[in-house]
């Protein structure tokens, strides 16, 4: 366990951010090595999989409900010194990860090939994407024991291990998708089936590994099989911190359908530009996401132990690193566009359109990494309800503006990006508004005095001590 509530806070982020960036990348490598490996197999596989792997983004939300609400309990767990609740925490988790675990290999049976009539085009496609479904689900199903112990080592402020577990399983996903989709050294082509095989392989491999590395090496949280019987009043306090983060990832959905939805009159090459600029966009977020990542666990710990100062001062040098950090990308963005983009498409139209996408849409950086750090501190504090409202006042503030102007004569695809600053500035002096906000009325309420007494509190204040 490493305390956060002591020591500079920046050389406590600096630390953190790296591995967890490398933790994404590792995560995104994952995703592009099926459809990579897949792409030799015909346009039918390549669209079944792509379209399947949609299916991913549910199951992403739900993650994102179990991983927030047990970074959150446990980090304030540990700033108040309070190692029962923290322990109690993470074994409800455990309990709940196995429930969902299994309520997703049960979709997966039972709703794949509808999911998949759903969204194909045709019967090739159909096969294809169920075929990868039912082989990679249980990579997703055991992706949430993952998670939770990911989450309790980083509210521990351990990073490191997560990361190289899941840099391994990226490389053992690379070596197994040419022998099992093609055949490779062994004759034996098992397509599509074998993309998801190799997915659920180096997952299940990597979760092996995660559990032998914490059951030797962490100590202050642990597995408890008599604490593993679900307690409603403790699920609910895991809910009610993760559910309105899990809630953000439907906003997000939202968002892209429409920015889709108006570039539909522009033609396949605005679609496609669109898709390449937001994919490099993706890349280009991961450094600041992983500074406001590192931020949530400092914030938690800090809020637990009573130490309001720390935790503004935790926002304060995330938000100043990560405006330095989007500040960089987006000079370049200006300037060497093509430094980014270069390689993803040899269409000229395609390409021009990403270009102007990313030039437009870089003015956002900056505000994105506002968000992204607002975000997290929602979560350091046990309230992401402030979060949803955000992202759904972005939502909204877009959606209704754009799909009105592609409806009118001269709508031109620039007021697409253009909307999207709009909408996007002003969600990010929301989130640092009701940050504000929250900070006046949660933090005098945790006097430092009182830290090491904990007492009974609503849900999205630090947690009580809870029986073990």
């Amino acid at each position: 366990m490493k305390d956060l509530t002591h020591g500079s806070i920046a050389r406590h982020i600096l630390a953190m951010a790296p591995p967890i960036m490398v933790g994404m990348i590792s995560i995104m490598l994952c995703q592009l090595v099926d459809l990579y490996f897949v792409s030799g197999l015909g346009d039918a596989a390549v669209a079944g999989v792509a379209a399947a792997g949609n299916a991913g983004f549910l199951i992403n939300a739900l993650m994102q409900v179990l991983g927030v609400g047990t970074v959150a309990l446990i980090a304030h767990a540990v700033g108040r010194k309070d190692r029962p609740d923290a322990n109690l925490i993470f074994n409800q988790a455990i309990a709940l990860s196995v429930l969902l675990g299994l309520l997703t290999l049960a979709m997966g049976a039972t709703l794949s090939r509808p999911y998949m009539h759903s969204v194909a085009a045709d019967q090739a496609t159909v096969e294809a994407g169920t075929i990868y479904l039912l082989w990679f689900m249980p990579a997703l199903a055991l992706q949430f024991a993952t998670q939770v112990i990911g989450s309790a080592l980083r509210a521990t402020g351990i990073v490191r291990p997560v990361m190289l577990v899941q840099t391994l399983a990226v490389a053992i996903n690379i070596a197994l998708a040419p022998v099992l989709i093609s055949g490779w050294g062994t004759g034996y082509a098992l397509g599509v089936a074998g993309a998801g095989l190799a997915s659920s392989i180096a997952v299940a491999i990597g979760v092996l590994i995660l559990l032998a590395y914490f059951r030797k090496v962490e100590r202050y949280v642990a597995f408890n099989a008599a604490q593993w019987r679900p307690q409603p009043r403790h699920l609910k306090r895991i809910l009610d911190v993760g559910l309105p983060a899990g809630g953000e990832f439907a906003m997000m959905f939202i968002f892209m359908a429409v920015v889709y939805y108006v570039l539909r009159d522009f033609g396949a090459a605005a679609q496609a530009g669109f898709g390449i600029g937001q994919r490099v966009l993706g890349l280009i977020h991961m450094p600041a996401l992983a500074v406001a990542l590192a931020a949530g666990p400092i914030a938690g710990q800090n809020f637990g132990a009573g130490n309001g100062a720390r935790v503004r001062d935790t926002f304060v040098k995330s938000a100043l690193i990560v405006t330095i950090v989007m500040l960089g990308f987006m000079a370049l963005a200006q300037l060497k566009p093509d430094l980014l983009l270069g390689g993803f498409s040899n269409d000229q139209e395609t390409m021009e359109i990403a270009r102007l996408f990313l030039r437009i849409i870089s003015f956002n950086m900056v505000a994105q990494g506002l968000i992204f750090t607002c975000s997290s501190m929602f979560q350091g504090l046990g309230n992401t309800r402030p979060v949803l409202l955000s992202s759904a006042t972005r939502v909204f503030t877009y959606s209704l503006p754009a799909i009105l102007l592609s409806t009118r004569p001269g709508f031109r695809i620039e007021y697409v990006w253009y909307l999207s600053i709009a909408a996007t500035t002003f969600q990010a002096a929301l989130s640092v508004w009701l940050l504000r906000r929250e900070f006046r009325k949660r933090l005098p309420t945790v006097p430092q005095h009182e830290a090491a007494e904990p007492v009974e509190a609503e849900p999205v204040t630090p947690p009580a001590r809870a029986p073990a």
